[in-house]
């Protein structure tokens, strides 16, 4: 898709709050399960002071000595890491770039830029909003929405923005520019909620080297279709979270493990004649549709950079190097159901509105509403003070 160079809207003018991507410092403290994890803290906190060290890394943010609060919502200690030896924290999920659901160690000490304020407002409600990385003339989709906490990361090109839905916890105050619901329920003829301005983001966001453009259309007609199709877009990617249902493909084309996989995959290739991903030596699942093996964010074949990640060699010695000695059932089953998001997503995109020739809601028209530009306060997190967050070495942090 082009990028767009009209007078359209940013998604940064709809959705003024936006948080920088979390900039971890470290790859040990994700992983695609939650043992290896625990195996790697244990083997961390188990080793003499020297070698401590050097498996933790350090960077000009993050050493063993530092001393930082605890994330927000998150019981870990906040003694110095070097003089540790408490229990794992437990893991929590990540996004850890698009389509790939991971696991967290989520103690500050760990990462080197968490971005609190994202974690004041992740809860049973939160969606949010990833920017993906602009990359010219690259195939895939400007915009997807998570409901676990994302890290931000792009395969490829500059890290993008991620813009939760609501400032504060609970489903509270919209992260919308003030004004613009109502300024659009006037146009429509109907009620403009949060959650169909991000629907309609979802289908209509295209990329720009200014972040996400997200033309809105003047016909009410067109904002209708193309909300109900962003809300099924939504609840593919959310993978049945908040009160969704898990996503399926039709029986038939649904698929399944024919040929066992390996114990230690080494490779992934596609049969286009029977619709196969063949994992490794011998391992075979189909039916693939060919979009989920095409599908591309960034220009990165989504199937690959997920096995990629799973299969690729890390340095001996590492707490890196630290993995399951065989591929988990677990890791069979992410891969079925992110084949079938990828199908599903692929056909959802095939479905969106051609807006090249429609009449617009234009910035400029925006700016004459007194919708834009938002106010400053609108960009900043909300404060948020209804819960007590612990600072360094157990103090109570002042917020």
């Amino acid at each position: 898709m082009p990028p767009v160079t009209d007078d359209a809207p940013l998604l940064d003018d709809l959705m003024p709050w936006s948080v920088a991507p979390l900039r971890l410092g470290r790859g040990w403290v994700v992983a695609p399960d939650a043992r290896t994890l625990r195996a790697r803290w244990a083997a961390l906190v188990g080793a003499e002071e020297s070698a401590r060290e050097a498996l933790f890394r350090p960077s000009r943010a993050r050493t063993p000595h530092s001393s930082v609060a605890a994330l927000p919502g998150q019981r870990t200690g906040t003694a110095r890491l070097a003089r540790e030896a408490g229990p794992c924290p437990e893991p929590v999920r990540l996004v850890h770039g698009p389509f790939d659901e991971q696991w967290l160690l989520p103690d500050h000490r760990l990462l080197d830029a968490a971005r609190p304020e994202l974690w004041r407002v992740a809860d049973e409600r939160q969606v949010f909003a990833v920017e993906q990385g602009y990359v010219p003339r690259a195939a895939g989709p400007a915009l997807l929405v998570t409901a676990a906490l994302p890290d931000g990361r792009s395969p490829a090109g500059r890290p993008g923005r991620i813009r939760p839905l609501y400032r504060r916890p609970g489903g509270r105050e919209p992260n919308v520019a003030p004004g613009l619901p109502e300024l659009l329920a006037g146009r429509y003829g109907t009620g403009v909620t949060p959650e169909d301005l991000l629907a309609w983001a979802l289908v209509a966001a295209r990329p720009s080297p200014a972040w996400c453009a997200v033309p809105l259309p003047a016909d009410p007609a067109v904002w209708a279709a193309g909300v109900a199709l962003g809300r099924r877009m939504r609840d593919v990617q959310l993978r049945g979270a908040r009160g969704g249902e898990r996503p399926r493909l039709p029986g038939g084309r649904r698929p399944y493990v024919r040929a066992a996989l390996p114990a230690r995959p080494r490779g992934l290739a596609y049969d286009a004649g029977d619709e196969a991903l063949l994992v490794g030596d011998g391992g075979r699942i189909s039916p693939v549709p060919a979009e989920a093996w095409e599908y591309r964010v960034g220009g990165v074949r989504m199937l690959e950079l997920w096995f990629e990640r799973r299969t690729g060699h890390a340095e001996p010695g590492t707490l890196e190097a630290i993995g399951p000695a065989a591929w988990p059932q677990e890791w069979t089953s992410e891969l079925l159901e992110l084949i079938t998001v990828l199908a599903l997503q692929a056909q959802l995109e095939s479905a969106r509105p051609d807006l090249s020739g429609a009449e617009r809601l234009t910035r400029t028209a925006l700016r004459a509403a007194g919708v834009l530009p938002a106010p400053a306060a609108a960009r900043r997190p909300a404060s948020v003070l209804d819960r007590e967050e612990e600072g360094p070495e157990g103090q109570l942090a002042l917020l």
